[in-house]
């Protein structure tokens, strides 16, 4: 069984998708540190405006490994959703699939989500099934006898849930190669790979294509049924931990 591990982003690339819909089963990383002013709470969309990032405020928040996804709270005033409503409005009022995306985004953010980690997941799960992937989801705070940092904790998501192949994302591999070839998963059962993704040019507002947007921004420009096609014509082999080292030399 192939599996991937990611903590659950705020409205995530294009690639995050992909590898959900590259794995037999997908690991929501919930119980790990959620840091501000990272990918966990905030993201970029691009419309007749250019680039602009949205944030999603937290509340009770420290930097201590206390503060995860499951369990950090979200800022009880509705003000900021609404200017993300309005945000995404003004950016892609003019865009194919508008209505139909902004609807679903502004179910999402009224529906009062108390944990940053519950509004990423339901945005992400929703997403994926919108867009044609049934990839089985899990979450690591519910499972049982977990145990190590970093990689060891990796790998010890992947035989608890009894996956065979874990498909790392390659920012992973700055930790995970460090020391070794392949880490932790050196010389075990769970064979190592890296996600292969080259991003796919679609149809946006502006003139010149600008990559790496959340991928609202190519729901609201293709549209849900079109997504999930564009997503895997960027799909490339995995690669390997020799693959990655080369390239990290």
């Amino acid at each position: 069984m192939i599996s991937a591990i990611m903590q659950p982003t705020f409205l995530p690339w294009i690639g995050y998708f992909d590898l959900i819909d590259t794995a037999d089963t997908f690991v929501f990383l919930d119980d790990a540190q959620v840091l501000k002013r990272s990918w966990g709470v905030r993201n970029r969309i691009t419309g007749q405006n250019g680039e602009t990032f949205l944030t999603v405020p937290l509340t009770g928040h420290s930097q201590n490994e206390q503060s995860t996804f499951v369990g950090t709270a979200i800022a009880a005033d509705p003000k900021w959703s609404k200017t993300h409503l309005a945000t995404i409005r003004h950016a892609y009022s003019k865009a194919p699939y508008f209505a139909e995306v902004h609807a679903n985004l502004e179910a999402l953010m009224s529906a009062g989500h108390a944990t940053i980690g519950a509004l990423n997941i339901d945005f992400i799960t929703d997403t994926a099934r919108l867009m044609g992937i049934n990839t089985p989801f899990v979450h690591s705070s519910e499972l049982a006898g977990i145990d190590g940092r970093k990689d060891d904790r990796l790998l010890s998501i992947c035989r608890t849930i009894r996956s065979n192949t874990y498909v790392a994302a390659q920012g992973s591999a700055a930790y995970i190669e460090r020391d070794l070839e392949s880490g932790a998963f050196a010389g075990t059962d769970v064979d190592l790979r890296y996600h292969n993704f080259a991003h796919p040019i679609y149809q946006q507002l502006s003139d010149e294509f600008v990559s790496h947007m959340s991928v609202v921004d190519l729901l609201m420009n293709c549209g849900y049924s079109k997504a999930l096609e564009i997503i895997r014509s960027g799909r490339r082999p995995l690669l390997t931990s020799a693959d990655m080292r080369k390239d990290m030399a």
